[in-house]
């Protein structure tokens, strides 16, 4: 069954797409139908399925996300005990727990079953930069 690692950089706080490159590995596999599991392997970042039309879904989400959930140094964070890794480690251990770190695709004709407007998405939590391991399986 085929698989493989996508390494993605981040550049901090935000959502990157990452469907172009899926869709070139679900092609590249040949296989008609089929079921593709995503799964990053970390702990303080999530994917989404999200609207990739208007970059303002994802400004708002991030918003959203950033004010559900403040950094630890913020006056309503102040009951976290988590803090060697800096202020924004712990609330991404949080955003993550929220969301999910592995989505099921259809895959239908050799393509991924994707609305018009659906785009895969890391979501990256934390502050500073890092390189994001995601994981593609796909099963028939």
């Amino acid at each position: 069954m085929p698989q493989t690692i996508l390494t993605l950089p981040t550049r901090g706080q935000g959502l990157y797409e990452f469907t172009g490159e899926v869709e070139t590995f679900v092609r590249d596999a040949g296989l008609e139908t089929g079921l593709l599991t995503v799964f990053v392997r970390h702990t303080s970042c999530s994917l989404l399925i999200q609207e990739n039309a208007d970059p303002d879904v994802r400004r708002d989400l991030d918003e959203f996300f950033r004010r559900l959930v403040p950094p630890s140094d913020a006056p309503s964070m102040r009951w976290i005990v988590h803090t060697l890794e800096g202020p924004d480690d712990m609330p991404a251990h949080i955003k993550a727990a929220l969301t999910q770190v592995s989505i099921g695709i259809p895959i239908m004709g050799g393509r991924l079953v994707l609305g018009t407007w659906q785009g895969l998405y890391l979501f990256e939590h934390r502050d500073r930069p890092h390189r994001r391991e995601i994981v593609l399986h796909l099963g028939s």
